[in-house]
């Protein structure tokens, strides 16, 4: 069996992480320059920085699983490409404001966009079962690089275009995406099983009751929340303490590679231990850290620069690891539900950060909303002590032909093959959900499934 993406597995994975990264680095390019080359919009108020920063995270939080179900019912491009044309409006629209509240409609109509779960649906469609994480890896992959660049480069076009220049830039972006999508992206022949691609409405209660998935929907809804906060206020502190807007990209730039650099004996602490709850709880301390250095040194660009980095590093590790985690823990024939509402969570936490960044920044200032984060990271690792080591398991979905099968016995045999946890038989997706931990033997699964 092939070990590797065969070539249209390789187009699928480098074209869908061009249309997702392009959209994301729309979204991410208007965070760290919003606060102060916004100031010349009409209505301008860290209120509205926030709101209108965080505005997207609303919208895309409300639309994120029902559009993954819509392009389960009415085709993956379709709903890609309906996406997209949203996106491309909404920028438009904030390129023509000259009001920071048509700022805050155009990035309500960006986020309506949400086009995620539909794009993750036709990776799956496009790819082999076992190829499946890699192609996810792909994708997931250039959201860091999007948000990376996104940070460095906003600064810097802002200096040359301004706030609405940046917005008709989006724009662009978005419709070079959706040519990438109906030039490259390849045409599924077939659907990929339902269960682990987009959420399914009877499922979404008792996931929501998993502790397990509780406590990964809180940590990115968290995440996320800091985020959003963080970039109401961090911009302006800069220029508080002395470093012009226009001069931000060179403390974002080498404190996002510093922090990649600190990132890493983290992740290899994990391996070599085999653990993930003390790296997790390590990252929320940088966090924790990082928010406090930056509470207590307004004045000092040094020390805003050190926290950054201490967040950054802090965040590089849990938005590589969170993802992986969900993935591992979600029941199997569950997982599209599970990410469903993880991506709810996500986009809903960006949306509040913006808001109370906003406020606390209008009403007591920087140093107030960096308290705020300190404050909720802190209650963070107070509900994620508990968090157990989770097991090394990983989910596979196999396609199977179950008419005129005896479930029951096959659900029986298959559960019998060493390193099988669970097994889900779904007769109408056709698929077979497996749990499985090492030593587990994927051959020996497809003869079971297939005699």
């Amino acid at each position: 069996m092939s070990q590797g993406l065969n070539p249209i597995e390789r187009r699928t994975a480098f074209s869908l992480a061009g249309v997702y990264g392009l959209r994301m680095f729309g979204l991410f390019l208007i965070m760290p320059v919003l606060a102060t080359y916004g100031q010349e919009l009409d209505g301008f108020s860290p209120l509205w920085v926030g709101i209108a920063i965080g505005a997207y995270g609303l919208t895309q939080g409300l639309l994120q699983i029902p559009a993954g179900m819509a392009s389960d019912r009415y085709g993956r491009k379709l709903i890609i490409t309906l996406g997209l044309l949203m996106f491309a409006v909404g920028s438009l629209v904030a390129a023509m404001a000259d009001s920071i509240y048509m700022v805050a409609v155009g990035r309500a109509l960006q986020g309506a966009g949400a086009v995620a779960s539909a794009i993750l649906a036709l990776a799956s469609d496009l790819t082999r079962d076992e190829q499946r994480p890699k192609v996810m890896a792909v994708i997931g992959s250039f959201i860091g690089v999007a948000f990376t660049v996104a940070l460095v480069a906003g600064p810097v076009l802002a200096n040359w275009v301004g706030i609405n220049g940046l917005f008709a830039i989006t724009a662009v972006l978005a419709l070079a995406a959706l040519l990438v999508v109906h030039t490259l992206v390849p045409n599924a022949v077939q659907k990929a099983p339902t269960g682990d691609l987009v959420a399914v409405p009877a499922r979404l209660w008792a996931l929501l009751k998993d502790r397990d998935l509780q406590r990964l929907d809180v940590s990115i809804m968290v995440l996320h929340l800091l985020i959003t906060a963080m970039f109401v206020a961090l911009p302006l502190a800069l220029v508080d303490a002395g470093l012009q807007a226009d001069r931000h990209w060179t403390l974002y730039l080498p404190g996002m590679i510093l922090a990649f650099v600190l990132m890493v004996p983290i992740i290899l602490f994990g391996v070599k231990r085999g653990q993930t709850r003390n790296p997790f709880l390590f990252a929320i301390g940088l966090q924790f850290a990082a928010a406090m250095m930056m509470a207590f040194n307004l004045d000092s660009v040094w020390g805003l620069s050190i926290g950054l980095v201490l967040f950054f590093a802090g965040l590089n590790y849990l938005e590589a690891a969170l993802p992986s985690l969900i993935s591992r823990i979600s029941p199997p024939g569950d997982k599209g539900s599970a990410m469903g509402i993880y991506s709810t969570a996500q986009f809903f936490g960006a949306f509040a950060g913006g808001v109370l960044g906003g406020i606390l920044y209008q009403t007591v200032g920087a140093q107030g909303v960096f308290l705020l984060c300190a404050g909720a990271i802190a209650l963070w690792f107070g509900f994620m002590w508990s968090m157990q080591e989770p097991r090394k398991m990983r989910s596979l979905t196999l396609s199977v032909d179950l008419a005129r099968r005896d479930t029951d016995a096959l659900a029986s045999a298959l559960s019998a093959l060493p390193g099988v946890i669970e097994v889900i038989l779904i007769p109408e997706q056709h698929a077979a959900y497996l749990k499985v931990e090492d030593p587990f033997d994927l051959d020996q699964a497809r003869a079971t499934l297939n005699p």
